[in-house]
């Protein structure tokens, strides 16, 4: 069976670079240009109209920027993955767009080739990073003091259920939530609920964190 083309949000304060943007993935069967906006919090009301899966977000727009966005739409739609796509690649920017939640940070210049594998890598629960913000996080890694203590993981306050635990399995194995439902026979909008549950109750941000934490407690 097919899968459904992923669905996409634009957001870019450029009207000329939108159309280019749209025009470009609009061609590929796999992804699909669902709207675009021009701000951060018109890309808030476009998310909560359209359920994209991904959201191409620009980083300095007016009225909300995409750092702000991207916080706001890591809390109120913490399925939807977000890759800042910008000019810029200084460490305040790349830093801050990657706290606030986004799972992706690529320059505008990147090969076609490359953005649609990023698009597709986001839908399916990876990540992705231009090579020069990889070395600014590698680097960043590398100035953390190599003795300082780890602190010991704490259990969980609340328990996963069986049903999560069977999700956060296949999570971190990293499993898209369409792959997820299909495996466990669910329907995909009920795998993105478990899949926020077990967010919540790891105290993780995405994907990743919530895979590190939860072998860190030896649930995986």
């Amino acid at each position: 069976m097919t899968s459904s083309p992923v669905r996409v949000l634009l957001v870019d304060d450029q009207a000329l670079f939108r159309e280019a943007l749209a025009t470009l993935l609009g061609v590929r069967d796999d992804v699909v240009v669902v709207g675009e906006a021009g701000d951060g919090e018109e890309a808030l009301r476009r998310v909560a109209e359209l359920a994209p899966e991904v959201v191409l977000m620009d980083l300095r727009m007016p009225v909300l920027d995409g750092v702000g966005a991207t916080r706001r739409l890591h809390v109120e739609h913490p399925g939807v993955r977000v890759i800042a796509l910008t000019t810029f690649d200084d460490d305040e920017d790349v830093f801050a767009a990657l706290r606030a939640g986004a799972v992706g940070y690529l320059l505008k210049d990147v090969p076609s080739a490359r953005l649609v594998e990023a698009v597709l890598t986001a839908a399916a629960g990876g990540s992705v990073l231009d090579p020069s913000v990889a070395a600014k996080v590698v680097a960043r890694v590398a100035r953390l003091p190599a003795d300082e203590p780890v602190p010991r993981a704490q259990p969980l306050v609340v328990p996963l259920s069986e049903r999560e635990a069977d999700v956060l399995r296949l999570l971190a194995d990293g499993r898209s939530n369409r792959e997820i439902a299909r495996t466990l026979h669910l329907a995909e909008g009920t795998v993105k609920n478990h899949v926020t549950n077990v967010l919540g109750k790891l105290g993780a941000r995405d994907r990743t964190q919530a895979a590190l934490r939860a072998r860190a407690l030896d649930l995986l």
